[in-house]
């Protein structure tokens, strides 16, 4: 029942909002966004230095002391065989298998004194490093009682464009080992299945790439797929008018229906993955490979108007980065080459594009590797120190911070959480890290906890 006190607030937040954004707000409520979080989000974006993030997870856990914080001195029980080389910043270096990068080190600011709770568990790193919540070695598949990966925020309070999806995963749905449960980080969790990414689990390296579930059957015109639109329009039209609200269920089915269709018949956002018309040369730079090919992609839909694009390089946690037995084979022969020549060309052609001034670029791992080398010439799970390195959108250039002792056991100095890094990636984004994320029932939750924005790090 509506009263006087009811009336007067109602019209002083239609004032304070917008008129328009007001009467959108019915129908927004519809896409999970209460009129309390329209209210919170109102904000969103407007003080960002950057509109996007592409996550490069290097899901396994990459070796530190064989990257980018190299201990040439130490005992030969952990010191790399690599050689370590000059990047572009006076008295930084990095591994001998990592020259391009090395090249891209001014644009870069690395993080050398990263530190978590979580030693044996994979599931729960990943859900540390993507999400910034640190629940100890709780591990276990992705549910919906997660905390929401950064794409998913973005998806609910900053949408993109109409014709891009807002937050995109590839080229795999990472195991929790081979056969095990999805992990848990890369979804939307509390605050829906609606803003989960839209998965490309297809090859980009393939000959014919095409992204399965975006594509039309053959037989199927845009005009034929529009029409049976309108027909199916009219069909649900008198369900719609007497149970919209009945079913949450049947809310996120219709947006993700209307996404998708929108998408079937968008030619800007079909071309977005059309890699095979980039240059040979360009995907050559980018390596032959699901990996290298997949961060060309991920370049091409930030472009394409996405915000999020999340790059996990394994198929399961064991099968990539988690080099317990032959490190440095793995790592000389494979997985640094690789790297190298994807990370390098991203930031190379966002710099030449001019588009790292507003694109953050983010590149994470679940832990490091232990400093003493194992029976087996790998390198065991690491949480009390490793390394990320980061690009983009705000952050200062050529910078190191922190630094590990010696051996790369511990932080030497000024020590990391991965809720910090989160805090600081949503504060360039525009979102308060602060704020409160509503879930699916509208009960409020601190989106970052215990993280601190680093200002140390921004420009």
């Amino acid at each position: 029942m509506k009263t006087p006190e009811s009336d007067t607030r109602s019209r002083s937040i239609a004032h304070s909002f917008g008129r328009r954004a007001f009467l959108r707000a019915g129908a927004l409520a519809g896409l999970g966004l209460s009129l309390p979080q329209l209210l919170a989000a109102k904000s969103v974006g407007k003080s960002s230095r950057a509109d996007s993030c592409i996550v490069i997870f290097l899901n396994g856990g990459p070796s530190h002391l064989d990257m980018w914080d190299m201990k040439p001195d130490a005992p030969s029980e952990i010191r790399s065989p690599f050689a370590s080389i000059p990047t572009t910043v006076p008295g930084v270096h990095f591994s001998e298998y990592l020259p391009r990068l090395a090249k891209q080190m001014h644009h870069c600011t690395l993080v050398r004194s990263m530190n978590h709770s979580v030693n044996n568990s994979h599931a729960a790193a990943v859900y540390a490093a993507l999400t910034g919540h640190d629940r100890g070695e709780l591990g276990g598949g992705a549910t919906p009682g997660d905390h929401p990966n950064l794409g998913s925020v973005l998806a609910k309070l900053l949408p993109a464009v109409p014709s891009a999806f807002p937050y995109v995963a590839l080229p795999y749905m990472t195991k929790e080992g081979a056969g095990g449960p999805l992990q848990p980080g890369f979804l939307g969790g509390i605050i829906g299945s609606n803003h989960d990414p839209f998965w490309v689990l297809d090859d980009a390296n393939a000959a014919g790439f095409r992204v399965r579930n975006l594509a039309l059957p053959e037989d199927v015109s845009t005009s034929r797929m529009a029409g049976r639109s309108e027909l199916l329009a009219s069909l649900e039209r008198p369900f719609e008018l007497k149970q919209r609200r009945a079913s949450l269920m049947y809310d996120v089915m219709s947006a993700n229906q209307r996404r998708a269709f929108d998408m079937l018949t968008s030619d800007a956002a079909q071309r977005a993955f059309q890699v095979d018309h980039e240059p040979a040369p360009v995907r050559d730079s980018y390596g032959r490979n699901i990996y290298g090919q997949s961060v060309l992609l991920a370049r091409r839909l930030i472009e394409a108007g996405t915000r999020v694009v999340t790059m996990s390089w394994a198929p399961d946690a064991n099968a990539t980065w988690d080099t317990h037995g032959d490190n440095f084979n793995k790592l000389k022969n494979t997985l640094l080459p690789q790297f190298d020549a994807a990370a390098s060309s991203l930031l190379a052609e966002l710099a030449d594009r001019g588009m790292l001034e507003r694109t953050l670029v983010a590149v994470l791992g679940d832990f490091g590797r232990s400093p003493r080398i194992n029976a087996g010439a790998g390198r065991d799970h690491w949480n009390a120190c490793y390394s990320i390195l980061l690009a983009g959108g705000g952050l200062k250039r050529g910078l190191v911070y922190g630094a590990s002792d010696r051996t790369g056991s511990v932080p030497a100095e000024s020590p990391v959480s991965p809720g910090d890094i989160i805090a600081t990636l949503y504060h360039l984004l525009g979102v308060d890290p602060h704020m409160n994320i509503y879930d699916v029932l509208d009960r409020p939750h601190p989106l970052v906890p215990t993280g601190r924005v680093m200002d140390e790090l921004i420009s």
